[in-house]
């Protein structure tokens, strides 16, 4: 027998319930509670409706129930008010880490550099863009609180790029129409796969729901199923191996003395216009061309000539990651490469674990728990997945580079902006532009679309300078995206 609790009844009945845990999460539900902050120096009222609310399939059954976080800023018009929608990545994560750490109006315990502090907790963001607009944080299926209802539903109608994107641009439609918000400029920004997610979001919604996007954000976006391969792909590691090198003071004392931001366009440079010609050559490289191309990479990425010879001018970014201090006894950090790792051996081509995520998890989990149980009332004895299982997970026929250019093309009014960090290893700053450059080869939309760099890694907004920066170019991102009044659509 399927439990189903409605809005109403669930309302109805947490008060009387509020001391006992929720076995269950209810399929549709919320909680409501009411908070102050402080950003930019303005003081601001919020209200935080933290709930549930079902996925239905074509008989109108409810088969799942996605956890969500809603905050709306109290005492401003809605009508025209931005709506910004958020997932993460994985595509197994849950939304914990853009909202208590990045665009959202509570903030992680975490010190200036984004490392984790003891004691945990969770303090106030004041660079949030809840000031200019509303944010709603989504778990999709098994990530968070969100799970499937019915267990006779085959996995595959959420598992997969396809059907993710599918039932949540459902999912969206629903709680735009039951939250009034049809007028408003409409944002999605996600993290990591998120960007995957996000991409193919933007036509879904256009195509499907008619549901037009004034932009979207990508934070350290994957490829978005844009082919890169061989030469290409190798060429591309080396202005994020350079970014690594030289945060570990690695590179040579002429490069060392130089600021990154200006260090790395020579050797994105190089990358483009010397490395990625070279390295097509393959075998017919003459042992002369072989050692200068190897002289210059061990240059740019701190790394031995012998050991980028050794193999064949590919060195993988998990022989990177193990190579750079080795001298010293360390690895370096996958998502974020500034963290260093302690292997059980010097020896071998890879990090036995990945040194920042450790780091992050152990201060995110036990922050969420406490924040869902003791600032928003959520209280369930339902585990808060980090992360969920969802796989088998159907990679195939992934377009969303293409299907976010094709919105773009069929809708004037939609703009992209991407956000990197330099030392991340996993989505790495320069694949990111190249992913914007191969998503438009025509260019003729490159004025709808920007790129923004960090001083940091996968999740840029730790580190407290990025953070600031990161929400304002957000912020700043949304007020040029919305159009002036009755300023037509010009195709």
């Amino acid at each position: 027998m399927k439990r189903y609790f409605s809005a109403t009844l669930f309302l109805t009945c947490f008060v009387a319930l509020s001391s006992l845990a929720q076995v269950a999460i209810p399929a549709d539900s919320i909680i409501t509670t009411k908070h102050s902050t402080t950003i930019l120096g303005q003081a601001i009222k919020y209200t935080a409706h933290k709930g549930t609310q079902p996925v239905w399939n074509e008989k109108g059954d409810a088969i799942a129930t996605l956890d969500y976080t809603y905050y709306e800023r109290d005492g401003v018009a809605k009508e025209n008010r931005p709506l910004v929608i958020s997932f993460n990545g994985g595509p197994g994560s849950a939304s914990v880490w853009m909202e208590i750490a990045y665009t959202g109006p509570a903030l992680l315990n975490i010190d200036d550099e984004g490392y984790p502090v003891q004691p945990y907790g969770i303090g106030k963001n004041p660079y949030s863009i809840l000031d200019i607009a509303d944010i709603v944080f989504i778990n999709p299926v098994n990530t968070g609180y969100s799970r499937i209802l019915d267990k006779d539903v085959n996995t595959n109608t959420f598992f997969g790029v396809n059907a993710d994107v599918k039932y949540l641009a459902s999912w969206i439609n629903t709680f735009v129409t039951r939250r009034n918000r049809w007028n408003s400029p409409k944002y999605l920004i996600g993290e990591s796969y998120g960007t995957t997610r996000v991409s193919g979001l933007a036509l879904e919604l256009q195509s499907s729901h008619w549901m037009y996007l004034n932009g979207v954000v990508l934070v350290s976006p994957t490829t978005l199923g844009i082919e890169r391969g061989g030469p290409v792909d190798m060429a591309l590691r080396l202005p994020y191996y350079a970014a690594t090198a030289w945060y570990h003071q690695k590179l040579p004392a002429d490069l060392q003395r130089r600021d990154l931001e200006e260090l790395l366009p020579e050797v994105e440079a190089f990358a483009m216009n010397e490395l990625l010609p070279t390295l097509a050559k393959g075998g017919l490289l003459t042992s002369d061309q072989r050692q200068a191309a190897a002289t210059k990479m061990a240059r740019y990425s701190g790394l031995a000539e012998q050991v980028i010879l050794q193999n064949n001018l590919d060195v993988s970014p998990n022989l990177f990651w193990k190579e750079l201090l080795r001298d010293s006894g360390y690895t370096v950090g996958r998502l974020d490469s500034r963290y260093r790792g302690i292997d059980r051996k010097d020896g071998g081509e890879r990090p036995d674990f990945n040194a920042e995520l450790t780091a992050w998890l152990h201060a995110f989990t036990p922050a969420i728990n406490h924040y869902m149980r003791n600032e928003l009332n959520f209280a369930t004895d339902v585990k808060y997945n980090m992360f969920g299982s969802v796989y088998p997970w159907d990679r195939s026929n992934d377009r969303t580079g293409e299907n976010l250019r094709q919105a773009m093309a069929q809708n004037p009014f939609l703009h992209l902006m991407v956000q990197s960090g330099y030392y991340d290893g996993a989505c790495d700053y320069f694949n990111a532009k190249y992913t914007m450059w191969q998503m438009d080869p025509s260019g003729r939309l490159q004025d709808r679309m920007s790129f923004k760099g960090y001083r940091s890694g996968h999740m840029m907004y730790l580190r407290k300078p990025d953070l600031e920066q990161g929400n304002a170019d957000i912020r700043t991102f949304i007020k040029n995206s919305i159009p002036a009044a009755g300023t037509p659509a010009k195709y």
